[in-house]
């Protein structure tokens, strides 16, 4: 999967850490999927996307975050400005 970019609008850089850390916890205790039966009653519970995307998707967002920090500390310019460097990250509108 290539990243898409999910994690940079209506999240912060500490909600893409916070969600990085849960996946990474999830990944290392193998805890992705989790089932529950008891008689009639059936309890599951999973990740709301696969661990692979979920870690994919932080990393563009963090790097995403770190140029926004980087253009606005160095004076750069405006977000989606001509700078053909940064054409690969922008998102579709």
């Amino acid at each position: 999967m290539s990243a898409k970019g999910l994690f940079i609008r209506g999240f912060t850089r500490e909600d893409v850490q916070r969600i990085l850390a849960r996946a990474k916890e999830m990944l290392m205790e193998g805890k992705t999927i989790m089932n529950w039966n008891d008689g009639g009653t059936s309890v599951s519970k999973q990740f709301t996307m696969p661990i692979p995307d979920v870690l994919e998707e932080c990393a563009y967002a963090l790097r995403y975050f770190e140029r926004q920090e980087q253009e606005a500390s160095s004076g750069g310019g405006t977000p989606g400005s001509s700078d053909t460097s940064r054409v690969a990250y922008r998102l579709p509108l």
